[in-house]
């Protein structure tokens, strides 16, 4: 649920912050006052092309944010956390368009594409306006529609996996009975997990030999310097540590025998120089252990250069070239034994079309079941939505081939009629601006609760209508703003005092500057408006009287 929406410097708004609740949210105000501000924030904030001229005349950029509550969106959050972008069950989106053209977008306060902010719109918020409804023209995104309607998720997964599992085998198929590339492949594998065998080790032989390399490398100093040390704690020198400590062992048992409290500090220092003794001696064996060995570290040297040969060869770290040695083994066997393996593939394969076709054909029985209900719905809803006589069918068709399809084995086309006695024809041809809202307004409400997104945002959808069928219109958007929130752009007092909550926008200009507001409305507030909305200019006693009359009556 879009929670809060802040703009600043963004065409005609030098500052505004709208705080939004659950339910429809009614947006009005005069015209040119700039209504559809607040949705072309959104849709630039869902990743939509920005461009110099949004910001405001005198201003360096433009900066819009807003705020998302994820409790009850489980995918975006899914899909936030694969992203790497989460932040719990809240998530704001940032976008700043700067005057020169350019813009920069973050998600959770991390950096992101605008594909990206494309990416995670689709799972919380919809646009539906004038000429906002390119999804609803898409035929993939109409099938889709019409699976979420039918709720058949999980048939059209399987569907899709089987495709997938099919196209696979396949792949494996080819590749496994090649021909002479198939020899090509054979000989350079051998040759490659020739070498790999003869140099690649596993991690902990890996970590051995390095050590061993660093060592031998620097024998000498480490010799040299555990002498030295081994000279400075225990050597001939009156400055060797022993002897120091020797010397005030002497003299702390002389105060000792003064006073009995200092024996612990006499026994610290016996312990110490048996510590220091062992240290000593330590040093010294291990000083004349040191493996000064040129042959060794030349053998070390020569296999660490060939794994960094090889690893610069297969493109991999060079810890990671014992895992290729046994992914090559494991092609290696597999291509060797290409007979077997291919006569069991083939029979994976017949099995994932067999049960390709059956899960295929449930789906297309259930879409064309869900298809004929979704058109008897939709076409009674554009009735109401003052569309009297309009028919929406939900057409399918065959797809082209016969390879088992991700999709299924139907394609979705919606074909409209607007007015009575007018043949179908597809929606992406012959559908206005105004018919396209309301047929994606009456979708909508016909497949309430079917999807998973949670702010529905709708731009003057009720364009080029009046009176009744207004009426109808607000309340079908205060039904879905029950399922969902509900963020609407309106001209009508009909669609208005249908309202959980009501923005009002404003302009003003002082100084010769041109500036516009939003303000939440309270009761009072609202009954002026939709006056205002009544009755234009001069708003009289009556006006407000049925103002308040349609409020109450839209409450009840």
């Amino acid at each position: 649920m879009l929670t809060s929406l802040h703009v600043r410097q963004f065409a005609v708004v030098e500052q505004a912050e709208v705080d939004l609740g659950a339910g429809l949210t009614v947006v009005s105000g005069e015209t040119g006052a700039g209504k559809s501000l607040l949705v072309d924030a959104l849709l630039l904030l869902t990743g939509e092309r920005a461009d110099s001229g949004m910001v405001r005349a005198g201003s360096d950029r433009a900066e819009l944010s807003a705020e998302f509550d994820l409790a009850a969106l489980p995918e975006a959050r899914a899909w936030l956390a694969q992203e790497e972008l989460d932040d719990g069950e809240a998530c704001q989106l940032r976008r700043v368009i700067r005057a020169e053209g350019s813009s920069r977008a973050w998600i959770n306060g991390r950096p992101a594409s605008a594909g990206q902010l494309a990416e995670l719109a689709t799972l919380l918020v919809e646009i539906h306006g004038q000429h906002e409804h390119q999804a609803l023209l898409s035929r993939t995104h109409q099938l889709a529609l019409l699976d979420a309607y039918a709720s058949h998720e999980a048939l059209a997964a399987q569907v899709r996996e089987l495709a997938v599992q099919w196209r696979e085998l396949g792949a494996r198929i080819r590749r496994l009975s090649g021909g002479e590339d198939r020899e090509q492949r054979l000989e350079l594998l051998r040759h490659e997990l020739e070498e790999l065998e003869q140099w690649a080790l596993p991690p902990a032989e890996l970590a051995e030999l390095e050590a061993s390399h660093k060592r031998l490398a620097n024998a000498g100093r480490l010799a040299e310097g555990a002498a030295g040390v081994a000279e400075l704690l225990d050597g001939d020198s009156e400055f060797a540590l022993r002897r120091a400590l020797g010397r005030a062992h002497a003299e702390l048992g002389k105060l000792a025998a003064l006073d009995e409290t200092l024996n612990p500090a006499l026994e610290l220092l016996d312990n110490a120089a048996i510590q220091l003794g062992e240290a000593a001696d330590t040093l010294g064996r291990y000083a004349q252990d040191v493996d000064l060995d040129p042959a060794r570290f030349a053998e070390v040297d020569t296999h660490l250069a060939r794994l960094h040969e090889l690893g610069r060869r297969h493109r991999l770290p060079v810890a990671e070239l014992h895992d290729k040695l046994t992914a090559l083994r494991d092609e290696l066997a597999e291509l060797e034994g290409a007979g077997e393996a291919l006569e069991k593939l083939a029979t994976q394969r017949e099995r994932a079309r067999t049960d390709y076709d059956k899960a295929a054909a449930m789906l297309g029985k259930s879409r064309r079941k869900a298809a004929d209900k979704l058109g008897k719905e939709v076409s009674a809803l554009m009735a109401e939505l003052g569309m009297a006589g309009g028919v929406l069918q939900v057409e399918l068709e065959a797809a082209a081939g016969d390879e088992p399809d991700p999709q299924g084995r139907e394609r979705c086309e919606l074909l409209v009629s607007a007015n009575p006695g007018q043949p179908p024809r597809a929606l992406r041809k012959v559908a206005s601006g105004g018919e396209l809202a309301r047929i994606s307004l009456a979708i909508e409400v016909a497949t309430l609760g079917k999807d998973s997104v949670g702010t529905m945002v709708f731009d003057e959808v009720d364009s080029g209508i009046g009176g009744a069928v207004a009426e109808v219109v607000g309340q079908k958007l205060r039904a879905l703003g029950g399922q969902r929130q509900v963020l609407c752009v309106t001209h009508l007092p009909q669609v208005a005092a249908q309202g959980h909550a009501h923005l009002h926008v404003s302009k003003h200009s002082d100084d010769g500057h041109t500036r516009t507001q939003i303000q939440a409305l309270n009761a009072e507030g609202r009954r002026d408006e939709l006056a205002r909305m009544l009755g234009g200019v001069e708003i009289t006693r009556e006006t407000r009287a049925h103002a308040k009359q349609m409020l109450e009556r839209a409450q009840a």
